[in-house]
C-alpha cells in the first residue's frame, strides 16, 4: 500500500513543491549558463551533460516515513533536503571537484552541506560529491529559501549508481550479500576505469 499525505498536507505539498520548483530553474539557469561559457569560451569543457529533478509528494512521503517523521509539508521542508535536485555528469574524476568548486562560487546561493563520497565511497561502493544549494526565489511579496540538492559525478559512478538504485528497488529491505559484493566489486573497477581513462586523456593531450 503506498505511502501518502493526508489531503490538507498534499494540498500543502502542492505549493511547496511549486516553490522548489521555482528554485531549481534559478539553479538550472546558472547552470545552463556555465556550460555554455565552457563550450563557447573556454578549451575544454567538464561537464557532459546536466539532469534535473524534482521528487515527487508520494515519494516525499515514502521518505519521511522511512526516517521515522510525520508526514507533514512542514516536516518535509525541514528534514528533506533533496525535494529539488540536480546531477552534474562531469568527464573525469578530477572535474567533479573543480564543478563543486564552481558552484561554491556561484553568486547568490549558499553551500549549506557537502558530502564527499568520491574520495570516501560509502560501503556499498557509491560514489558521488553531494552538495546542498541554497537558493532564494523572490516572490511578489516574500522571498523563499529553497535547497536544492547537488549531485556531481562521472559517467561511469552514474551508470553504476542508476544500476544499483534498480537493486536496491527490488529488494527494499536488504540486498542479497553475493549481489552486494558484486557492486562493490563493480565500483571498485568502475574507479579504476575512471583513472585509467584520465591517464589516457592526458596522454593524447599532452601528445
Amino acid at each position: 500500500m503506498p505511502i501518502l499525505f493526508p489531503a490538507d498536507e498534499f494540498a500543502k505539498m502542492k505549493d511547496l513543491l511549486i516553490i522548489y520548483e521555482c528554485g531549481l530553474k534559478i539553479v538550472s539557469t546558472k547552470l545552463d549558463i556555465i556550460n555554455q561559457d565552457f563550450k563557447s569560451f573556454k578549451q575544454a569543457n567538464p561537464i557532459e551533460h546536466i539532469k534535473f529533478r524534482m521528487k515527487s509528494a508520494e515519494s516525499t512521503a515514502e521518505k519521511l516515513h522511512r526516517r521515522g517523521f510525520t508526514l507533514t509539508a512542514e516536516n518535509a521542508r525541514e528534514y528533506i533536503k533533496d525535494i529539488a535536485g540536480i546531477r552534474v555528469i562531469c568527464s573525469f574524476t578530477r572535474d567533479i571537484f573543480y564543478m563543486a568548486g564552481v558552484l561554491r562560487g556561484l553568486p547568490d546561493l549558499v553551500v549549506s552541506e557537502e558530502k564527499d563520497y568520491v574520495t570516501a565511497p560509502k560501503p556499498t561502493g557509491y560514489r558521488s560529491y553531494h552538495m546542498i544549494l541554497n537558493v532564494p526565489v523572490h516572490f511578489s511579496d516574500k522571498v523563499e529559501t529553497v535547497p536544492v540538492e547537488a549531485q556531481i559525478r562521472t559517467q561511469a559512478m552514474d551508470f553504476w549508481a542508476s544500476l544499483e538504485h534498480k537493486v536496491r528497488y527490488k529488494y527494499p529491505e536488504q540486498i542479497p550479500q553475493e549481489l552486494n559484493d558484486e557492486l562493490v566489486m563493480c565500483a571498485n573497477k568502475i574507479d579504476d576505469l575512471d583513472q585509467k581513462m584520465f591517464l589516457i586523456h592526458e596522454a593524447v593531450r599532452g601528445g
